[in-house]
């Protein structure tokens, strides 16, 4: 039989449970089901601390061995919160089992399920002892078994913390190091700085060490830096591009491929601005455009792409246009509507 037969709530029970809640003083509130209604059967006082009035349940006047009951029990901490407990003997009829397991929503509905934060299911005496209630407490706060799947996506959260991030401070962005940067990859980003022309450096992540590594350099033009970037792994670029005559600007440039592993992808995601940030200070000469680029297919860059990305293409229309000495004609502003 289900609550929607019949099984309701009686107004006593509302009226003991409503005053339990404001007094404090009741530990344990027996519930149980007799002629289609759930009504209050018993109420045991606050003695002493939870672990220590269980043993009250164990009395024959509680609880019997072969009849299910609803115990609604006042937690010690927070005081406004309660525990369920749901006694089912194995030795109950079988009627009665099924009825008590299918009035369970009922009861909360109607009570208020927010006010009770723990569950407990007994089929004995024995599942209600302080024993059994202090193995209960450590079973929920332990961790929870997980997957394949999880536990790869735990690894992938402790290893984005481990990267760190930005902070701000006296107003001022400030960038804690993800990682130790490598005397050659200093090195490889001052000279593509002082360079001319196109110049590119690719940097990966080398996890165990904790540190970035040069990947590969070379001077692709913008139509070729798709193929000089990695296919299968997140890599970070720095390209350098002179676009217009006189302005060389240095591209930050994120590629994570669609199948590089979760874990890779979380680690290089979490990095990204961070090395972004650091990396000004090694380009004096040449700009450290302030947008990066991220892409999760390195064959998509091109001129086009990153004029797209960046910018570029209108204003580099509007300086063609002041090279070529065109000017626009002088509009010459309405005057006042004439008076009648």
């Amino acid at each position: 039989m289900s609550a929607t037969s019949g099984i309701g709530v009686s107004p006593e029970l509302t009226a003991e449970f409503s005053s339990a809640v404001e007094s404090k003083n009741v530990r344990f509130l027996k519930v149980s089901i007799k002629d289609e209604s759930l009504i209050h059967d018993l109420s045991v006082p606050v003695d002493g601390t939870l672990s220590e009035d269980l043993n009250k349940l164990s009395s024959p006047e509680v609880l019997q061995d072969d009849i299910p009951a609803y115990i609604l029990t006042k937690l010690d901490d927070p005081p406004a919160e309660w525990l369920v407990i749901y006694y089912v003997p194995d030795s109950a009829k079988v009627r009665d089992k099924m009825l008590y397991a299918s009035s369970r929503n009922s009861l909360l509905r109607s009570l208020g399920s927010t006010l009770f934060t723990d569950t407990i299911f007994a089929t004995s005496k024995a599942d209600l002892t302080p024993e059994a209630y202090a193995a209960h407490l450590r079973s929920v706060a332990a961790p929870k078994p997980m997957s394949e799947q999880e536990k790869e996506m735990a690894t992938v959260r402790a290893a984005e913390r481990k990267a760190g991030g930005v902070t701000y401070e006296a107003s001022h962005v400030r960038s804690t190091p993800s990682w130790k940067w490598d005397d050659g990859v200093e090195e490889a980003l001052k000279e593509l700085d002082e360079g001319e022309g196109t110049g590119l450096v690719v940097l990966t992540v080398d996890s165990k060490a904790e540190g970035l590594l040069i990947k590969s350099t070379g001077s692709p033009s913008a139509d070729e830096l798709g193929a000089a970037l990695p296919q299968d792994e997140p890599c970070y670029a720095f390209f350098a591009w002179p676009h217009t005559p006189g302005q060389r600007d240095i591209v930050f440039i994120y590629s994570c491929p669609s199948q590089s592993p979760v874990k890779f992808r979380m680690i290089y995601s979490s990095g990204a601005l961070t090395t972004h940030l650091l990396a000004k200070s090694y380009f004096t000469t040449s700009t450290l455009v302030s947008r990066k680029v991220e892409t999760s297919d390195p064959m998509d860059l091109n001129e086009a792409h990153l004029k797209a990305e960046l910018g570029i293409k209108a204003q580099t229309s509007t300086a063609a246009q002041l090279d070529s000495g065109e000017k626009k004609p002088f509009a010459k502003p309405k005057g006042p509507p004439r008076r009648r």
